[in-house]
């Protein structure tokens, strides 16, 4: 199981590319509600969520996954539930991917520290120790798996199918949808 964390002000884009292209892949991902079952991202798109985060089955989980936008990312760093989520994964060994301002979140609890990185431009300060790499749409070190923004969802999203299903899932994701 995959779980997505949204909160109140996530960047859409980040959020739906993504799952869409698990989704392709057949993962089976689930929207987790940060801030409630209706969580409404920064351009004020709502989305249903499929969970909440009492709702998680932590030792059933694959990968989590947080979305950007600085809404998104303050309700993660205020939910309990969110950052013990974030931290039982990658204290688990199950892999942790976050993108934009989300690495943020990460580096916060220390999971970034030594790690090569990536994230959105001006939030490198917020980085930790992170060995970030510059003009790295998606980065892979391990089980970590960081995103630029927006721009980057797409390799973001195949970086993760990459990393659960191998890359001729991901090459086959990005063949059908046409990228260039």
């Amino acid at each position: 199981m995959v779980y997505m964390l949204l909160g109140t002000g996530f960047e859409e884009t980040e959020a739906i590319a993504p799952l869409d292209l698990l989704r392709r892949a057949g993962v089976e991902v689930a929207t987790v509600g940060v801030t409630g079952k209706t969580v409404y991202g920064s351009h004020n798109i709502g989305i249903v969520a499929d969970i909440l985060p009492e709702e998680m089955e932590l030792d059933a989980m694959e990968m989590i996954i947080l979305p950007g936008g600085l809404g998104g990312v303050a309700s993660a760093r205020a939910s309990k539930e969110a950052l013990h989520a974030l931290r039982y994964a990658w204290d688990n060994g199950k892999f942790v991917a976050a993108i934009c301002a989300g690495p943020t979140v990460l580096a916060d609890l220390g999971i970034t520290d030594g790690r090569n990185a990536t994230c959105f431009p001006g939030c490198e300060g917020q980085m930790g120790s992170a060995n970030m790499m510059e003009n790295a749409a998606a980065v892979r070190d391990g089980k970590l798996i960081t995103g630029t923004s927006a721009g980057c969802a797409i390799p973001f999203g195949l970086a993760l199918i990459e990393a659960l299903k191998g890359k001729d899932e991901a090459d086959r994701i990005a063949k059908q949808i046409v990228i260039r």
